[in-house]
């Protein structure tokens, strides 16, 4: 294994190996941490039934590799359980995709970009993945989930971390963007109502490209020449955002998080506990874009970890979030009453 190969060896399984909510518990204790042996095997994810998983780009298109070059994708399980159960990832992931779930039922119309999160190592693909999709498509919304590539590492310059000047999962999350809106009849949505919602990394993700139109790669079809930008977003539990060496008490954002007064409507899930990304965190950007006009919730709860999805535990977090979302949708316009 070459040196870059077992660096990321390393920061992958610290990654994985980060605290989730949803661990067994005992009354009111703290909870009880249980793992289980982390699995992986060469081999490309496939959709479930009923999503339909299609390539981002044209296969002439050249794609910038992530930092594991051309080693073949793999798939995994996590640990530690959420909400008792395993989790699973992809890496090594090269041509990216989206998976497309259509409602069964009512369609409303409206569309969704889910983002999974996995630290730019993994994308957790059913915890933060193919399960949020469910709940989607039971409000009449179109899915989409994103599986974009990854590994790639934030740099360290001096000890402190800076973002990579072409991150490859927001290349993909914009060109899917694009490709929604430019599908939008095809996938029966209709393309000014197509928002997205980030988990963790994917959270940054969705509020990069909240932010900004601009890309950093090239045109190649009439699906690039659509707005990248979501017209609503969720952001949960999000990541690298805080400049945190400027104190306790900053609520400075980090020199590369840049506020446009045309982000859209917004609503921030956290925990209060979450051991990973501090709350801090998502204090920061919500204050951030109220400065700049931007309409945000911000629904903060005492206890839930990081990496909750949308598994039922113990803490209310994690099942009372999907309905305010739900709520905070009807209120924005973009969910009729049902």
């Amino acid at each position: 294994m070459s040196r870059t190969m077992h660096h990321l060896a390393l920061v992958f399984s610290a990654v994985l190996a980060a605290p989730a909510s949803g661990q067994a518990t005992g009354g009111d204790t703290a909870p009880v941490r249980v793992d289980v042996p982390k699995v992986e095997q060469e081999g490309v994810w496939q959709a479930p039934p009923g999503g339909e998983q299609v390539l981002l780009w044209p296969d002439d298109v050249v794609l910038a590799k992530p930092d594991s070059g051309d080693h073949p994708e793999a798939t995994g399980n996590g640990s530690p359980l959420v909400g008792g159960t395993m989790w699973h990832w992809a890496s090594y992931v090269t041509r990216p995709t989206m998976t497309i779930f259509r409602p069964a039922g009512v369609n409303t119309g409206a569309a969704v970009l889910v983002i999974p999160g996995g630290g730019f190592h993994a994308v957790a693909t059913d915890l933060e993945g193919t399960e949020i999709c469910d709940w989607v498509i039971q409000q009449g919304m179109t899915c989409a989930m994103l599986k974009y590539r990854t590994p790639q590492v934030w740099p360290r310059v001096n000890g402190k971390q800076q973002r990579p000047k072409v991150l490859l999962g927001l290349e993909d999350a914009q060109r899917a963007i694009g490709l929604l809106r430019q599908r939008a009849g095809a996938y029966g949505i209709d393309p000014d109502r197509v928002g997205a919602i980030g988990f963790s990394a994917g959270a940054y993700i969705v509020a990069n490209m909240s932010n900004t139109e601009e890309r950093t790669y090239a045109p190649s079809d009439e699906a690039d020449q659509h707005s990248s930008r979501p017209d609503f977003a969720v952001v949960a539990y999000t990541a690298r955002m805080l400049d945190n060496s400027k104190g306790r008490n900053s609520l400075e954002l980090q020199p590369w998080v840049k506020i446009s007064p045309q982000a859209p409507p917004t609503m921030i899930i956290h925990a209060m506990d979450d051991p990973v990304d501090d709350i801090r965190q998502p204090m920061a950007y919500a204050l951030a874009l109220n400065d700049a006009g931007v309409p945000v919730d911000l629904r903060v709860y005492a206890k839930g970890g990081h990496a909750f999805g949308m598994r039922p535990t113990d803490d209310p977090i994690t099942v009372e979030w999907p309905t305010q979302v739900g709520q905070w949708l009807r209120h924005i316009g973009i969910l009729g009453d049902r």
